[in-house]
């Protein structure tokens, strides 16, 4: 079954929430956290939220039309967050610095963006968006 354009860039979006919900609330420089480094440290907590978000992952690629390669390596970074999180203590603090989510949909991306372009993000989604018309401070004279 042929994936359209717009379902592949649907399932690139879904990668880019997924991503940043779970590897990137925080950012600093290349340094980033999400709920998945939070609820590492709670027991249960961050295995079922590691295996719903990478489950989520795998289905977007599934819908996107990812090649088998890159559904693999998908699959191999989120065995290695996920696996990481049920050991205490040391398992957890890997689980927050390793960007599992995060390497798995940037995986997901490049595989859409090499057959179907890059996907625009919505203008809400731009942090870094600047205000229009001056902003708080006003117009500039």
């Amino acid at each position: 079954m042929a994936v359209t354009q717009d379902k592949a860039h649907q399932a690139w979006r879904a990668a880019e929430r997924i991503k940043r919900l779970s590897d990137r609330l925080v950012g600093v420089g290349p340094i980033g956290l999400g709920l998945d480094g939070v609820l590492a440290w709670v027991p249960v907590a961050g295995t079922v939220y590691s295996l719903g978000a990478g489950a989520l992952l795998i289905a977007a690629g599934f819908r996107g039309g990812a090649s088998v390669p890159t559904l693999a390596r998908m699959a191999a970074y989120l065995v290695v967050d996920s696996a990481s999180s049920t050991v205490p203590v040391a398992g957890w603090a890997v689980d927050t610095l390793f960007p599992g989510h995060l390497m798995a949909a940037k995986a997901l991306q490049k595989d859409i963006e090499a057959r179907h372009g890059p996907s625009a993000l919505p203008d809400s989604w731009d942090r870094k968006r600047k205000a229009k018309g001056g902003g708080r401070r006003g117009p500039k004279i």
